[in-house]
C-alpha cells in the first residue's frame, strides 16, 4: 500500500487550520455568549424594576419579562451559531415556517392569546371590577392570558376567552365613582300626582346614601294602561348602588301605603255584550 506522505502532510496541515479556525470561532462566540448573557440580564433586570415602578399588572408584567427574555436570549443564540459557521439563514427560515404552522393551527387560541396582552395592556377592566360582558355580569376575579374568569352575583364561575372580551362590546358597571340609580313606580289614577311626587321626593331626602349633588330627578314618564308611572333618579356612590335600589323600592311601598297612594295592578274592564235574538 503506497502512502503519499505529501498528501497526508496536507491534510493534516489542513485539519489543523481549520481546528485552529474553530477554536477561534469558538472562543470568540463563547465570550460573546458571556458578554451578551451578562448585557440580557441587565436589560431584562431594568424593565422588571421599571413596570414594577409603573405599577404594570402582575400577570402582563410577568409575561412581558419573559418575552423580553426569551426574544433577546434567541437573538444571542442565533449570533453565537454564526459565529462557529452555522448557516442560520435557513435556521431562520425553518423556524419562521413551524412558526406559522403553529399560528394555522392555534389561530383561535391566539386570538385569544393576543385579546390577553390587549387587556392586560390597555386596562379597560382589572381584577375585582364589575363587568357585564358576553350576556353575563359579575366580578373579575383573574385576568389569564387566553380567559378572563367572573364570579357572577349569584356566585357561579364563569370563564370567557379573551379574544371575545377585547373584540365585543365590555360594561365596567362600577368603574366611576358614583352611579345613577334608576327606580319606576306606578300609582292609580285616581291618586294625586303632586302628593305622590312629594312622597317620593321625601323618601329620597331621607336616604343619607343618596347624594345631594346632583340632585335627584323625579317626574311622570308615562300614562300606563293601568298607572300614571314615575322615574325616580337619585345619585350614589357605586357601592351603594344595590343597597339603595333594594332598600328604595320597600321604603316607597310603606310610604305609599302610609298616605293613602294606590299602587295598581294591571286591570282590564270586559263589557259583555248580550245579543239579540
Amino acid at each position: 500500500m503506497n502512502i503519499d506522505v505529501n498528501q497526508v502532510e496536507h491534510y493534516m496541515q489542513l485539519i489543523g487550520e481549520m481546528g485552529i479556525t474553530f477554536g477561534t470561532q469558538l472562543i470568540l462566540a463563547i465570550v460573546v455568549w458571556i458578554i451578551g448573557s451578562w448585557i440580557i440580564g441587565r436589560i431584562v433586570k431594568l424593565i422588571d424594576v421599571a413596570m414594577t415602578k409603573k405599577q404594570v399588572e402582575v400577570t402582563l408584567h410577568q409575561f412581558l419579562v419573559s418575552i423580553f427574555n426569551i426574544t433577546f436570549k434567541a437573538i444571542l443564540v442565533i449570533i453565537f451559531a454564526s459565529m462557529i459557521g452555522v448557516e442560520t439563514a435557513s435556521l431562520i427560515a425553518m423556524l419562521g415556517a413551524a412558526g406559522l404552522a403553529i399560528g394555522l393551527a392555534l389561530q383561535g387560541s391566539l386570538a385569544n392569546f393576543a385579546g390577553g396582552i390587549l387587556i392586560l395592556f390597555f386596562r379597560p377592566f382589572k381584577a375585582g371590577d364589575v363587568i357585564d360582558a358576553q350576556g353575563y355580569v359579575g366580578h373579575v376575579v383573574e385576568i389569564q392570558i387566553f380567559n378572563t374568569i367572573l364570579r357572577t352575583l349569584d356566585n357561579q364561575r364563569v370563564i370567557i376567552p379573551n379574544g371575545l372580551l377585547s373584540n365585543g362590546c365590555v360594561k365596567n358597571v362600577f368603574i366611576e365613582e358614583t352611579r345613577r340609580v334608576d327606580m319606576t313606580f306606578g300609582i292609580s289614577y285616581d291618586d294625586d300626582v303632586k302628593k305622590a311626587k312629594a312622597v317620593l321626593q321625601e323618601v329620597m331626602d331621607n336616604d343619607s346614601r343618596v347624594l345631594k349633588d346632583p340632585v335627584v330627578d323625579i317626574f311622570v314618564s308615562a300614562h300606563a294602561d293601568s298607572s300614571v308611572n314615575f322615574l325616580v333618579r337619585p345619585w350614589v356612590k357605586s357601592d351603594d348602588y344595590w343597597p339603595v335600589f333594594f332598600d328604595s323600592h320597600e321604603a316607597i311601598k310603606i310610604a305609599f301605603d302610609e298616605a293613602g297612594i294606590t299602587i295598581p295592578y294591571p286591570q282590564r274592564d270586559v263589557h259583555l255584550i248580550q245579543a239579540s235574538e
